[in-house]
């Protein structure tokens, strides 16, 4: 069966919400990535179980459009792919090395994915991502263009390019920091395309590697219009739009799983042990 068979457009847009029209155009684009990222969560429960997630189309509408699980970047990108395609744009799936907290960009391992996505009419293509997992995440698509500021729910982004010795231009994608009033990067990344057989590969190093932080502890995130929710192991921090930031201890793997199912509307596997195991 072809991904097209098994994805289900009309699930997935009754799944996020979208009421919208379906179209190749970029207020489409712009909706449908929006309701997407404020309708499914991001975690890593299978990882924390010992097994990377599948990335068949069948099995994503089964677990995040049909029950009540949300993903990882390979999860959400590849959903996201899957209805923008139905809708008639042309995407592309790329790779990133995420660079929060590294000492330089090309440490890193290539392990975060997203798209550039064409949209009819418009002169340049649009990089969409909803599986960044970050309270300064995109919310809307960016023109892939170089120095254009973007606003979308009230974030800010921006593309820079960075010194590196390689042969293709390093694009890095930088969020606004309003706490510290400058910019600071989230990933890095070439315009190279990638395949299906990448992601696999990729999926299966953060989803099994004992040294991958997803393989250790849950790491959960929800975005709503009034606040991005984060669960680091047992450390919750809500971030406000206000720019208020707030974080609490939860007092064991009891409250872990209650948080996870109530405040980020997931259920959690049974069995699954979240702290500790």
């Amino acid at each position: 069966m072809s991904d097209t068979q098994q994805f289900d457009l009309d699930a997935y847009l009754d799944r996020i919400g979208w009421k919208g029209e379906r179209r190749a155009d970029l207020a489409t684009l712009r909706g449908v990535h929006l309701a997407h990222a404020l309708s499914l969560p991001f975690e890593n429960l299978d990882p924390v179980s010992g097994r990377a997630p599948s990335l068949a189309p069948g099995d994503l509408m089964a677990k995040m459009i049909h029950g009540r699980r949300g993903g990882y970047c390979y999860e959400h990108n590849t959903l996201l792919r899957l209805a923008l395609e139905a809708l008639g744009h042309r995407v592309t799936p790329l790779a990133a090395r995420v660079v929060v907290g590294a000492e330089t960009p090309m440490s890193r391992p290539r392990t975060h994915a997203m798209l550039r996505v064409e949209v009819p009419g418009e002169p340049q293509p649009y990089l969409a991502d909803v599986g960044f997992g970050a309270a300064a995440a995109l919310l809307a698509p960016v023109p892939l263009a170089l120095g254009t500021e973007s606003e979308g729910a009230g974030r800010r982004h921006r593309l820079v390019l960075l010194p590196h010795d390689g042969p293709l231009p390093l694009w890095a994608l930088e969020t606004y920091d309003r706490r510290a009033a400058d910019w600071a990067a989230q990933y890095a990344f070439t315009l190279e395309p990638f395949t299906a057989a990448d992601f696999e590969v990729f999926n299966w190093h953060v989803g099994t590697n004992p040294r991958s932080p997803f393989t250790h502890r849950p790491y959960v995130q929800r975005t709503t219009a009034e606040r991005h929710l984060s669960l680091d192991g047992a450390r919750l921090t809500e971030s406000r739009a206000d720019g208020t930031v707030t974080e609490r201890t939860l007092s064991g793997e009891g409250e872990v799983r209650r948080v996870i199912e109530e405040e980020f509307g997931i259920e959690v596997p049974a069995g699954l042990r979240l702290l500790g195991g």
